[in-house]
């Protein structure tokens, strides 16, 4: 059987590759996971009690854009995050996981052609593997944008040809971005914004990193666009609670822009979507309203920031995270690291070849790896020495 063209060149989803890489060798110590992005802080207390009070909800099905209370939930969050108030009717749309709304979102607003042709949609490199993707199943062109150390890990748009952003329909951009730990300013925010008017196309800002931070909270792209009296459909933000409340198994998120876009997401939700149990929603209203567990979240990241900053201080390229939970550290072959760090400590981590492509003959990620902070802290002390003395001494 003959798959469409444009899924032919689909990229290689890491984790078999890491399984491929590793699985035939086996692990020099004990085993620690600091490949995989899912959270291990403890989720708050109150989530049991939320399910089990609302459990009679399971007999009914769940409204597919989220219940009234859940968006309203959401869009109070917003407003007293980013300081822009949201009509929670028609500007959010409940996900199940930010992952479903960055492929869909792809899906219901890229055009089939623009300017006559088909379009373009930019993505920084590396990247979440979800953008591409999206990008190939609305048939779109995905074009990658390097984003190294000389540029901030973030992507200079602005170095791309005019007639490219021309045909350009949507830009994808993570701040805290993964997997470097960098943060848009604003800006930054405000020259990505300006460059999508001139150009007319959308940017898609996947912001599911937002509140794991040191310092200064991140700038929100929805503030910059609201100071600037942008267009709200030229902007779609994305949230979830799976880093920010360490709760990758509720699969709770939500998307904001204007009416339209909304609309058109909602559309294809209906077909396509799968709406949220309404005990996991009253769960989830109960996490947006709740910011303690949030600051004490960020205090044990903070803790392990900390940590890395003493271990890899004086590795030279090593750049301290500003958010999010990984390492970027760099090395001369990801692969290479990546096998000799598993065969000599059984501490496995992700090549960062792994998230990039290659451009001009050269893939960024290539020379680095990805080391997820999310164990216990005292794991994480281990994995990181680990990491130190196989890698960066001897």
């Amino acid at each position: 059987m003959q798959f469409p063209e444009r899924f032919s060149n689909l990229p290689e989803y890491a984790f078999p590759r890491l399984r491929a890489l590793l699985d035939s060798h086996p692990a020099g110590g004990e085993e620690l996971a600091m490949s995989l992005g899912e959270p291990k802080h403890p989720f708050p207390t109150f989530i049991t009690e939320e399910i089990v009070k609302n459990a009679a909800g399971f007999a009914n099905y769940p409204p597919n854009d989220g219940s009234a209370e859940l968006l309203s939930a959401i869009a109070d969050w917003v407003n007293k995050r980013f300081n822009v108030k949201l009509d929670a009717a028609t500007q959010i749309i409940t996900l199940n996981g930010t992952r479903e709304g960055l492929f869909n979102a792809c899906i219901a607003t890229c055009p089939e052609v623009k300017n006559g042709k088909r379009p373009n949609v930019l993505m920084p490199n590396p990247f979440y593997q979800v953008y591409a993707v999206a990008t190939m199943t609305a048939g779109a062109n995905p074009v990658y944008v390097n984003a190294t150390a000389e540029n901030g890990f973030l992507p200079d748009f602005s170095t791309v040809s005019a007639e490219t952003l021309d045909n350009t329909t949507i830009v994808y951009l993570c701040s805290p971005s993964n997997p470097q730990g960098a943060v848009a300013t604003s800006e930054y925010w405000r020259n990505l914004l300006e460059l999508a008017e001139k150009h007319d196309f959308r940017v898609f800002a996947d912001e599911c990193y937002s509140e794991i931070y040191r310092g200064d909270a991140p700038t929100g792209a929805i503030e910059v666009a609201t100071e600037m009296g942008a267009n709200p459909e030229r902007l779609v933000i994305f949230h979830s609670l799976s880093k920010r409340s360490n709760l990758p198994g509720l699969r709770s998120g939500f998307a904001a822009s204007g009416p339209q876009n909304i609309a058109a997401m909602k559309q294809l939700r209906n077909y396509a979507g799968t709406p949220l149990p309404l005990p996991l929603q009253h769960a989830a209203i109960r996490c947006w309203r709740d910011e303690d567990h949030v600051v004490e979240n960020r205090a044990l990241y903070g803790a392990k920031f900390k940590l890395a900053d003493e271990i890899f201080g004086d590795v030279d390229g090593y750049v301290p995270p500003q958010a999010g939970f990984f390492l970027w550290l760099p090395v001369k072959d990801s692969e290479e690291a990546t096998l000799k760090l598993w065969k000599a400590s059984g501490v496995k981590v992700l090549p960062g070849a792994y998230l990039g492509r290659e451009v001009d003959g050269h893939n960024p990620g290539h020379g680095y790896i990805r080391a997820a902070m999310v164990a216990p802290i005292d794991d994480m002390t281990r994995g990181l020495h680990e990491i130190r003395r196989h890698l960066y001494e001897g």
